[in-house]
């Protein structure tokens, strides 16, 4: 591979990855859904799940990390930047590293490698955040209890929202382009 190619592979994925972080920030931030339990819930989660099913771990992380945080950020929740910017994070890395076990088995595998790659990493999120809220921001143990029924319904729309636009990028062959392994 030529020196140009790497470089030109390089920008191409830096620029995806920042396209993608922008994207998680804005579909956190701007597309909100009232909550039964309280408060709104966002597609955020399922663009997280989509940048590590797309770029893969270390730029997944960069991406679901920062685009989640500068959100937090932007909409006045600074308090939580730092625990969003990990708890997203380490959501994307564990969900491509699932998806990727389920995938090299067989492409059959594929729907079963997001639902079950989304189910961990937005149990991750659920953890993450409850005990954030419990040491971090010093809630407590038993007040931080209050956050986990609106994670779980968050984490269900993002699994939903990361399913069907992974699936519909799936058919289209687009992604395929620019990913290591196959969506």
């Amino acid at each position: 591979m030529s020196e140009y190619t790497k470089k030109r592979e390089m920008l191409l994925k830096l620029s995806i990855t920042a396209m993608m972080a922008a994207l998680t920030c804005v579909a956190t931030m701007i597309i909100q859904v009232p909550s039964p339990i309280g408060g709104f819930v966002n597609i955020g989660d399922g663009f997280v799940l989509i940048a590590a099913w797309i770029l893969g771990p270390a730029y997944g992380f960069a991406a679901a990390g920062i685009g989640s945080a500068l959100a937090d950020l932007f909409s006045g929740y600074a308090h939580y930047v730092p625990g969003t910017f990990l708890i997203k994070g380490l959501m994307a890395v564990a969900a491509v590293y699932i998806f990727r076990a389920f995938a090299k088995k067989n492409e059959k595998f594929r729907t079963v490698g997001f639902v079950t790659s989304g189910v961990v990493a937005e149990i991750i999120m659920v953890a993450g955040y409850y005990l954030y809220a419990a040491e971090f921001l010093g809630k407590g143990f038993v007040v931080a209890l209050d956050s986990i029924p609106s994670n779980l319904v968050q984490g269900v729309f993002g699994i939903v929202i990361g399913l069907v636009v992974a699936e519909i990028l799936a058919k289209t062959g687009i992604v395929r382009k620019y990913t290591p392994f196959t969506l």
